[in-house]
């Protein structure tokens, strides 16, 4: 046996190693700082444990725990110590599954005689974790065959059943499991913490519990096993880890602000939307504060469209289930769709999306090359019967008005015409002040063929025109397997907020496909008939998700252009009502959102309202202003107000912050 192995690095190079070392001892060989900040290393592709010892001549990377693959590292572990807590604190509880997440990890149980955890729990559970930490206790990988997994785990139902899934090569759940190449060998993997603690995993972990510590258990959920409401309902217990003190303080930092930035808990405040059962889940009711935010932003868009070429259309909310059996739609999203409605015997169905409708707009008549590009927009309503567990306010409705258009033009000029559309898109955002956002390619699966249309040509010359756009824009972008359209690639634009939380803000395609399958041609220039491409977009996406993230970025401080209420006027007392109202009556018939608050409680807890309303301009108003033609100016966000303003210089002031849509 040698007594050195080699192994190649991420940058190319080669090191050169004592044989049997592992990814620690890599880690260790190439510095202090990276050994330190090791948790998991990448062999062949696979994520194994630092302490799997290296074969010759493999590609190692080491994960560091500052990398998301490292804190879900942390986050996997962390949940296994939570799991460990939990069955010594409930003796007889089973524990299903217990992923990393986005930002955190959770564990689903079962307690025994049909106890539930309480939110006084998880600091029973926190503190019990602590003390495991305090332990450091090992997490030592072992591979035992299908009848030993059984045997090990017979008094845990739902690992049983992993097992058992092993055994049928399912490889696919996405819990906690088996190794892929274990379970195709008919091996289950597990890791033992002490002989108190072991649970069925694919790994990798930490070395030992000693090297976590910075988490915290947060919230509680019910979870049907599997997913499946007819399995028992087990309890979810959430929580988060991360690599150091200061990343899970401004972690939960972030969840604080975000409970105060929720859109629907602003929504309500504000009096911007509402849902009722009567009308139906998913379905919100625009109040008229929030029917002003609305028309703003569709005024804008329809009046910045116009300046960029295109034209308005307005199209039915139902079709024949002819025009989606057209589009692909049906059967292909059937579950998205609600029921067809009869109609003369034919059915007919809520539009999903706008753009069938929009090529028959173009098909309605002949066109030259000359009209090209031929660019329609509409603020479209759409209905899709999202399945109730994903409803989220405004975020996730069954019935919203989408920002949408599709550009149809010839395959030469296919690639300008979505670059521009990228630049809409930041222009949009930068003007609102979103300064955060990247681009995500979506493309077909190789290995899931079957979910496609189109030709493999016709893929290629799309996928190639869409990120020649995407390089030319400058905007960053990556890329993403199997998240295409069934049509087409797709550029999904992620926008983040003022908190850090990510929202996907539109979908854009550049469609090679539908073109063909509705028959859309023009004549070109040598008088032959040619199919156009058409390019997709909506870059303010929907009412819906767009008011819902400008209320969590902004906290529900709308930039003045776009605040329900501008200006509120607060005479001192009931003598200053005259003078109050005239300033209303000027600020109303120059265009502005004012509002006459009342001299009938006090002055300063009417202030305190008006900003807990997040108005812009509070003008109170009192003897010394009749005198002099003036208002006193309370800004939003200014500490004090400005006294003796004329009331000309304060028009002029909203005037140019109104008309050049300032930020705040």
């Amino acid at each position: 046996m040698a007594d050195q192995i080699s192994v190649t690095l991420p940058d190319g190079s080669s090191k050169g190693l004592p044989a049997g070392a592992t990814t620690a001892d890599l880690a260790a060989s190439i510095g202090r700082s990276l050994a330190k900040a090791a948790v998991a290393g990448v062999v062949n592709g696979h994520e194994v444990d630092l302490t799997a010892p290296l074969p010759d001549g493999a590609e190692v990377s080491v994960i560091t725990d500052t990398s998301e693959e490292g804190r879900a590292v942390l986050r996997h572990s962390t949940s296994h110590v939570m799991a460990q807590a939990v069955l010594q604190l409930w003796p007889g509880a089973k524990f299903a599954i217990g992923p990393p997440v986005k930002d955190g990890f959770y564990y689903d149980f079962e307690l025994p005689d049909g106890q539930h955890f309480t939110d006084e729990d998880l600091e029973r559970i926190e503190a019990r974790m602590r003390e495991i930490v305090a332990e450091d206790q090992p997490f030592v990988r072992e591979e035992h065959s299908v009848d030993e997994g059984l045997e090990l785990f017979a008094d845990q139902p739902f690992k049983v059943e992993i097992i058992h899934g092993v055994r049928e090569a399912d490889t696919a759940d996405t819990g906690d499991m088996a190794a892929t190449e274990g379970a195709e060998a008919g091996v289950v993997s597990a890791y033992r913490n002490t002989d108190r603690f072991v649970d069925l995993c694919r790994g990798p972990h930490v070395p030992s519990t000693k090297r976590l510590g910075h988490f915290k258990l947060l919230n509680l959920a019910a979870a049907y096993w599997r997913g499946d409401e007819k399995r028992p309902q087990l309890q979810r217990v959430y929580g988060t880890a991360w690599e150091s003190k200061a990343q899970l303080d401004e972690h939960l930092w972030r969840l604080e602000e975000a409970k105060k930035r929720d859109h629907r808990k602003l929504g309500e405040e504000l009096d911007l939307f509402a849902f009722d059962p009567d009308v139906g889940r998913g379905l919100p009711l625009w109040l008229p504060k929030g029917t002003v935010i609305r028309d703003e932003l569709e005024a804008w868009a329809r009046e910045t469209e116009r300046r960029w070429g295109y034209q308005r259309v307005v199209t039915p909310h139902i079709a024949r289930g002819a025009l989606f059996r057209t589009s692909g739609h049906l059967p292909y999203y059937q579950e998205d769709l609600y029921a067809p409605i009869d109609i003369d015997g034919d059915d007919y169905y809520l539009k999903p999306m706008n753009c069938p409708h929009h090529h028959m707009v173009f098909k309605a008549r002949a066109h030259s090359y000359r009209e090209l590009p031929l660019r329609y927009a509409e603020y479209g309503n759409v209905y899709r019967y999202e399945k109730s567990g994903a409803l989220f306010g405004l975020m996730r409705a069954r019935g919203f008005t989408q920002n949408d258009a599709h550009i149809y033009c010839s395959k030469a000029d296919a690639k300008e015409e979505f670059l521009a559309v990228m630049r809409l898109h930041a222009y949009y955002y930068e003007a609102l002040g979103i300064d955060d956002f990247h681009m995500v390619l979506a493309l077909k699966d190789p290995k899931n063929t079957e979910k496609y249309h189109g030709d493999d040509d016709m893929w290629e010359e799309a996928e190639r025109l869409t990120r020649d756009a995407m390089e030319e824009s400058g905007i960053p972008y990556v890329e993403e397997l199997g998240g295409a359209a069934h049509y087409g690639p797709k550029v999904d634009f992620i926008i983040r907020s003022a908190i850090g939380r990510e929202f996907a803000a539109s979908t854009n395609q550049l469609d090679l496909y539908m073109p063909e399958r509705f028959d859309l041609r023009f004549t070109n220039a040598h008088g032959v008939q040619e199919h156009p491409a058409v390019i997709h977009r909506a870059p303010l996406g929907s009412h819906e998700r767009f008011v819902g993230f400008l209320l969590e970025h902004y906290a529900g401080n709308f930039p003045t252009w776009l605040a329900p209420v501008q200006v509120q006027v607060l005479p001192v007392a009931a003598d200053h009502r005259e003078y109050a109202r005239g300033v209303v009556d000027r600020l109303f018939d120059d265009g502005y959102r004012v509002e006459l608050v009342e001299a009938d409680e006090p002055l300063g807890a009417r202030i305190r309202h008006g900003k807990l309303q997040k108005v812009p301009y509070i003008l109170v108003v009192g003897g010394q202003d009749i005198e002099g033609g003036t208002v006193g100016v309370n800004h939003r966000g200014d500490e004090r107000p400005d006294r003796d303003v004329p009331i000309d210089e304060f028009i002029e002031r909203l005037r140019a912050e109104v008309a050049t849509k300032a930020r705040w």
